[in-house]
């Protein structure tokens, strides 16, 4: 316990000290936050509602996508996976260092837009805080663990930040973040019921925990756990 706790805290000293994974996890989540949670109060004083809820979706997602793969691409595209082999420690003992390093740091975000947002831009707090709570660590679960099949899957740096940005982007834009879900077409409503970021900003903009929304992230994780102990055993075979 006392090595994996080591562990742990040894990769969020490093995720500290990369600067790419610290503004994926911090900076750009933050600025976003910071410029435009004014606007959207200014241009929809009911946005204030689910503000928090808006700006903590985009956080996690960005840097669940964004930021929590990367270390994984770095390890298994060098030496180190070697040095993992040789010294007899096994891969999973990595992915699970990272994920809750990269754990720890989303859910500090998510923190700074929670207490910053109603002395900032007079944002609605939830209702529930415990709700609120126990949703985000759910959904930061889910998306980290989507994340982690582009860490595995991925061979290169470059080529994670294009595969990121596919699953991303429509996260923002068809998770009624940015607008309600509503006013898509139906095919773009019936697509944003595959993505983690829909289904967390209804768990967390809801008064009261609703186990059917469940249902949809538990799927999530499950079909993502299934990916990544099979990618990680073809990686032991190789």
């Amino acid at each position: 316990m006392s090595a994996l706790l080591y562990g742990i805290a040894l990769q969020w000293k490093l995720d500290i000290r990369n600067k790419g994974v610290l503004l994926t996890y911090y900076g750009v989540p933050l600025m976003f936050f910071a410029f435009m949670g004014g606007i959207f109060s200014s241009i929809n004083p009911e946005a204030r509602d689910t503000l928090i809820q808006t700006m903590t979706v985009f956080g996690v997602t960005m840097a669940a996508f964004l930021g929590a793969p990367a270390p994984l691409v770095e390890l298994l595209g060098s030496d180190i996976k070697k040095a993992y082999r040789v010294g007899g420690i096994p891969l999973w003992a990595a992915l699970i260092n990272n994920f809750s390093a990269a754990f720890i740091h989303i859910f500090m975000m998510s923190l700074v837009i929670f207490f910053v947002s109603p002395a900032a831009f007079d944002a609605k707090s939830p209702a529930n805080p415990a709700v609120n709570f126990i949703s985000l660590a759910i959904f930061i679960i889910v998306s980290l663990m989507v994340g982690t099949i582009f860490g595995l899957y991925v061979k290169s740096s470059s080529k994670l930040t294009i595969m990121s940005q596919l699953l991303f982007l429509p996260s923002i834009m068809l998770s009624g973040i940015m607008f309600p879900v509503s006013m898509l077409p139906s095919m773009l409503e019936y697509a944003g019921m595959i993505l983690p970021a829909t289904w967390g900003f209804k768990l967390m903009s809801g008064e009261v925990f609703d186990i059917k929304l469940l249902i949809p992230l538990i799927v999530i994780l499950l079909v993502s756990i299934f990916l990544n102990v099979y990618k990680l055993l073809r990686i032991r075979l190789e």
